[in-house]
């Protein structure tokens, strides 16, 4: 069993009732490279389908070569709008396109940063929030203590399992969470599973 889950289900009883019924932790990493910052662009807003028709479209327009910085720098807006995106989701590809070409965000250097200091690094990009840095941090970084206190899921979660009037607001959250340090983006995992919600970044 996982170090995590053994953590998990010996901190806190409703959190081991979710992890019983869920399963083996098995959650879906992806590389902490620029496609994958780009692809969680695209998919913010979307249902799983639509961003993957859109993310394939742009694979297709790429090949043979990879989605690169430089090959999202060289479409132009509407050639990205052709593709299926808004016209601000094609404004922040291209902002984040240009920023990881001028050397503003370096995503080899991202590993050896701090949480804090990667959301401080990312969010400059226009689109990129605190929660699409929670999930690169969760899903990119593999960092194993992440609680997304602006995650929607993540509240209902946490307010249907442990039967709260509301969903928690982040102190709340924070409070519930504490128990399962060092181990919390584990926990969230559970928790978007407790939803049937197949969690990715």
């Amino acid at each position: 069993m996982h170090p995590a889950v053994q953590h998990l289900r010996r901190s806190d009883p409703v959190l081991r009732d979710l992890i019983d019924r869920a399963g083996p932790f098995a959650i879906d990493y992806h590389p902490p490279v620029f496609a994958t910052l780009a692809r969680s662009i695209v998919s913010q807003q979307l249902s799983g389908r639509a961003a993957a028709t859109i993310w394939g479209r742009l694979a297709t327009a790429a090949r043979p070569r990879r989605i690169t910085p430089a090959f999202i720098a060289s479409l132009s807006t509407e050639q990205l709008r052709a593709c299926g995106l808004s016209a601000a989701k094609a404004a922040s590809l291209h902002d984040l396109a240009r920023r990881t070409g001028e050397g503003e965000i370096r995503f080899r250097a991202l590993a050896a940063m701090p949480d804090e200091e990667v959301i401080a690094h990312l969010t400059p990009v226009r689109g990129v929030g605190v929660w699409t840095a929670h999930m690169f941090l969760i899903f990119a970084l593999r960092r194993p203590d992440v609680l997304p206190t602006g995650d929607l899921g993540i509240r209902n979660a946490m307010c249907r399992a442990w039967s709260l009037s509301a969903p928690p607001d982040p102190g709340q959250m924070e409070t519930l969470a504490a128990p399962w340090r060092p181990w919390r983006s584990v926990a969230c995992w559970y928790l978007w599973r407790s939803l049937d919600n197949q969690a990715a970044l």
